[in-house]
């Protein structure tokens, strides 16, 4: 038996051959956006090309400071193929926070929702690496304050969408969280490819959760926070439909979303 290395990308690969017309739902203002695996793999292959143009390489940190939408997920399959680590910012801390983990992580661009940009424009002064700011919006009038600002949907448009994923083994580090800080400054947490699969494929397990491709799956759990529990690699990993609640939801919000 050949040795084949366990990659978070391959979960994408797999979905647009096998699943390629099965849904990513997210809730966007009163409507929803839809598109298939093979348009997720398309746009993320679109910004790895991106932001490998902006000088983002193998091991080098990429921040996202979102809500659960489509673009954070782009961003969870994207930074990985590259060879990059994706740091997924818990909006929630305190700000003194958030400056030590954007610094600890050495953050070299950071991926964030227009409505939360007003928390990290005030702090700029103080993050020491972070190079670019990609606001995750098709609003191309939007203005902030932060340097070297790019609109998300324009930065894709400029990059191809041939997927070339590096030439990684599966010890190397595909994600990144910190601890909220208990005690002390927050903790970082390593993901390997290898141990995100494995967490993949154990979610997938008849006699754990049991992710199947005909479920209709919604994780309530912030893509901000430990991964999402693994849920938007594992519903990837077995083609499942993906409901993704969007910015501030709100228990009210979560509950249409389960009916509908």
């Amino acid at each position: 038996m050949m040795d084949y290395p366990l990659l978070v990308h391959q979960f994408l690969e797999r979905s647009s051959v096998f699943f390629p017309n099965k849904e990513i739902v997210t809730r966007e203002g009163d409507g929803t956006h839809r598109y298939t695996y093979v348009e997720l793999m398309k746009r993320s292959s679109r910004l790895s090309n991106a932001l490998a143009g902006l000088g983002v390489g193998v091991g080098d940190r990429v921040g996202t400071f979102a809500w659960n939408h489509y673009r954070h997920l782009e961003a969870y399959f994207a930074a990985p193929a590259m060879g990059a680590v994706l740091h997924t910012i818990n909006i929630r801390l305190f700000v003194e926070d958030l400056v030590y983990i954007i610094n600890h992580a050495e953050d070299k661009v950071i991926l964030i929702d227009p409505d939360l940009v007003p928390i990290l424009e005030p702090l700029v002064a103080r993050l020491e690496k972070v190079q670019h700011f990609i606001i995750m919006t098709d609003d191309r009038s939007f203005t902030t304050t932060l340097p070297n600002a790019i609109n998300y949907e324009e930065l894709l448009s400029g990059a191809s969408d041939e997927y070339l994923p590096v030439k990684l083994t599966e010890t190397a580090p595909a994600g990144l969280c910190y601890t909220s800080a208990t005690t002390g400054r927050p903790k970082g947490v390593i993901y390997t490819h290898r141990g995100l699969v494995l967490h993949s494929m154990m979610e997938a397990q008849v006699d754990t959760i049991g992710f199947r491709e005909r479920d209709v799956v919604l994780p309530v759990v912030p893509m901000f926070h430990a991964n999402s529990w693994g849920v938007p690699y594992t519903s990837a990993l077995v083609g499942a439909t993906q409901i993704l609640s969007g910015i501030r939801p709100d228990p009210e919000v979560i509950c249409r979303l389960f009916e509908s």
